[in-house]
């Protein structure tokens, strides 16, 4: 019996073993079944996007999502008919790949190093042998390389002439910078723009002198953002970009300069100052009646571009330069003394010296002229005079008008760090001095706003350079003629206007060199004392020459103001001689223009196409029949690059440039005028040497020969 139990026991014992096998196993079934569904629910959850409590879809986004800053484009400073004086273009800086950054990185890269050094050696001001060093670095690490100042600031036209040869590995950056296509014009009061690279290597184009500076805000235009997406290797994915903030682009200052006349008056200006080396010159016609300021133009100057000749002088001398003007404030003095009734011309006086509480003042001509008339201190422009009639006035009046005509106070003519001038009043001599233009410190700007006073029947006008602005959105903001206080009478200023008729037509006036030949002109000439750190200045050549006009003098549209210090003259001539030299041709030129803007020749505005792409024989066809002058640069049949640029208004008449694919060549400029050659130097990118005025009469580059880096002198004669 008892082995029976103890086998029923080991039977027992086989069949729970086999129980707990099976326990264990369903467990470890159940357990496996548990783990996986685990498994499969955390995927489920991270293919959702969440693990850990950090959304990675958001995460995975943040990685491949960029924000990038969209650059407006800065606005237009622009002439009186609408055509560019400074804008935005593009350089181009040219590099090369030599090695791959990174797996994956798909760019090219340079193949045949010799063949590329010989092909970028024809675009490049750089030799064969340097550019291939450059391929070659001494660095196997070295994956990218550049070429130096010869390989940046590149124009539109190189890069596409480079871009032609297909060069493996070649490729370009992108630079926005300001482009002056007129070269010197006006350029202090343009002014000029530096570009700098903010912290996330944007490039910044601010103002920092002239109208550049005054209206930065309204040239500058407002970034815009847009977000795009990348792969694994930062190549941005087709179809994911968005714009959260669109860019708008800078607005459009215009001028009242006029082109032709600022170029004009540049070669003129040009001419003098080579010739006779002045320390300073100005030169500005405004319009009599409405303040516009046709053209404007200083010696020393610089090319805005480049900032060639900067250092010599950064002011403007239209408005920051204060210096004495001497005999051209007589104008004010006369005028004063008629319209207060303190001008008697017959009235006598013994000229040559006066003495005021006990200072000596003196004439020009200091032995003077004996007993004369009060009606021939204008004329002889006699500084004693000009003391007779402020003692006459007595100081407060004589005050009042210098106060009425605007001196000690500055212009509005929207230009930065004018000066308000001082007039020096503390003493009876210096109160005599400011008469004949001494003891007195004043602007070309002040001077252009006392002196349209008299051009204009007694009101005086606001000098103005801007006649409007539009802003990016299209606001439109006009700066018109801005009409001051009446400061004298009708008969009071055509009387100071017949006197300065005499100062021309009269044996003894002193701007007889001003008289133009069927022309009604009235000037007043000036030469003043330099003053320095121990009194004024002693020499023959130490003095500021001026001369004023006005043209017509029975009812002036234009004053004419010049301005000529310390000038080297061994030729024989007089000042006045020289002056006149710039005077003559200008006003001439300003007539003439008039004359034609009456007619109907030459005066209407054409629109210019966007020609870039476009068959250039068709082009030129279609230009011509629009009454365009048409030039071609290059050999290709495809036009690149066109100036005016397209979209802007060009007058019937004048010249379009076009760039074509191919070798650059030069053209025929025979009978051009300077303006078109500043612009075949812009669109070339070549420097170009202009000698003489007038009209381009000959090219040391031939016609047809290919143009290179080593620059073209272009000479200009009178026709």
């Amino acid at each position: 019996m008892s082995k029976r139990r103890g086998r029923m026991s080991e039977k027992q014992m086989l069949s729970r073993l086999r129980r707990n096998r099976q326990w264990f196993g369903l467990c470890l079934m159940l357990l496996t079944v548990l783990a996986l569904f685990a498994c499969v629910w955390k995927y489920t959850v991270i293919i959702r996007g969440q693990a850990d409590e950090h959304n990675l879809t958001k995460s995975r986004l943040t990685q491949v999502t960029h924000t990038k800053t969209v650059l407006a484009r800065r606005g237009e400073i622009v002439d009186a008919d609408g055509n560019a004086i400074a804008e935005t273009g593009n350089t181009y800086t040219v590099y090369a790949i030599i090695k791959h950054q990174y797996e994956g990185d798909k760019r090219k890269v340079v193949k045949d190093k010799v063949k590329t050094a010989q092909t970028l050696a024809k675009y490049l001001q750089m030799s064969e042998t340097k550019i291939l060093e450059r391929l070659t670095p001494s660095s196997a690490r070295t994956t990218q390389v550049e070429f130096g100042g010869a390989g940046s600031g590149l124009n539109l036209a190189t890069k596409q002439s480079i871009q032609k040869e297909k060069l493996p590995g070649i490729h370009f950056s992108t630079t926005p910078a300001r482009l002056y296509p007129n070269g010197i014009f006006a350029s202090h009061e343009i002014g000029r723009t530096v570009a700098t690279t903010t912290k996330t290597g944007l490039t910044k184009i601010t103002g920092t002198m002239g109208l550049e500076k005054s209206f930065n805000s309204l040239l500058s235009g407002h970034n815009g953002q847009e977000q795009y997406q990348t792969d694994s290797f930062q190549y941005k994915i087709d179809g994911t970009t968005k714009i959260i903030k669109k860019a708008q682009d800078g607005g459009t200052v215009y001028t009242t300069i006029n082109s032709n006349l600022q170029n004009y008056l540049e070669s003129l200006m040009t001419t003098a100052q080579e010739k006779y080396q002045p320390t300073t010159m100005t030169a500005t016609i405004m319009n009599a009646k409405t303040g516009a300021i046709l053209a404007t133009s200083q010696r020393p100057t610089y090319e805005p571009t480049t900032g060639s000749g900067l250092t010599n002088m950064w002011r403007s001398l239209l408005v920051q330069d204060v210096y004495e003007p001497g005999s051209v404030m007589k104008i004010m003095t006369l005028a004063s003394a008629i319209n207060s009734g303190n001008y008697n011309p017959n009235q006598y006086y013994k000229s040559g010296e006066v003495t005021v509480d006990g200072a000596k003042l003196y004439d020009w001509n200091k032995a003077g002229w004996g007993m004369i008339p009060l009606s021939q201190a204008f004329t002889r422009s006699s500084n004693v005079g000009m003391v007779k009639l402020e003692q006459t006035m007595g100081a407060k009046t004589w005050l009042s008008y210098l106060h009425k005509f605007g001196f000690g106070t500055k212009t509005n003519l929207h230009l930065p760090g004018e000066s308000a001038g001082r007039i020096a009043y503390s003493s009876t001599p210096d109160q005599a001095s400011t008469a004949f233009g001494q003891a007195i410190s004043v602007t070309v700007a002040q001077m252009l706003r006392a002196m349209s006073a008299v051009a204009d029947g007694g009101r005086m006008v606001e000098p103005r350079i801007v006649a409007k602005t539009v802003s990016g959105s299209g606001k439109e903001t006009k700066y018109g003629k801005q009409e001051l206080a009446k400061v004298v009478s009708a008969d009071t200023a055509t009387q100071v206007r017949q006197a300065m008729v005499k100062v021309v037509t009269d044996p003894n006036g002193t701007g007889g060199s001003y008289a133009i030949k069927g022309m009604d002109v009235g000037v007043k000439t000036g030469t003043a004392q330099i003053s320095g750190s121990h009194g004024y200045l002693r020499g023959s050549q130490n003095y500021l020459h001026s001369v004023a006009a006005m043209v017509p003098s029975k009812n002036p549209n234009y004053i004419v103001y010049l301005t000529m210090k310390q000038p080297k003259i061994t030729d024989g001539k007089s000042a006045n001689d020289v002056l006149a030299t710039i005077f003559k041709p200008l006003i001439k030129r300003a007539i003439a223009l008039e004359s034609n803007a009456t007619s109907s020749v030459g005066t209407t505005m054409n629109t210019v196409g966007d020609f870039e792409g476009k068959n250039q024989n068709e082009v030129k066809n279609e230009l011509q029949k629009a009454g365009f002058k048409v030039a071609v640069v290059g050999t290709g049949n495809e036009v690149v690059q066109q100036l005016p640029t397209a979209n802007q208004q060009a007058m019937a008449g004048s010249r379009v440039i076009l760039m074509t694919n191919g070798a650059m060549t030069m053209p025929s400029v025979s009978g051009w005028g300077k303006s078109d050659v500043l612009k075949l130097a812009q669109i070339t990118g070549v420097k170009f040497k202009l000698k003489g005025e007038g009209y381009a009469s000959a090219q040391t580059l031939k016609a047809g020969s290919l143009i290179t880096g080593d620059g073209v002198t272009v000479t200009f004669t009178s026709k």
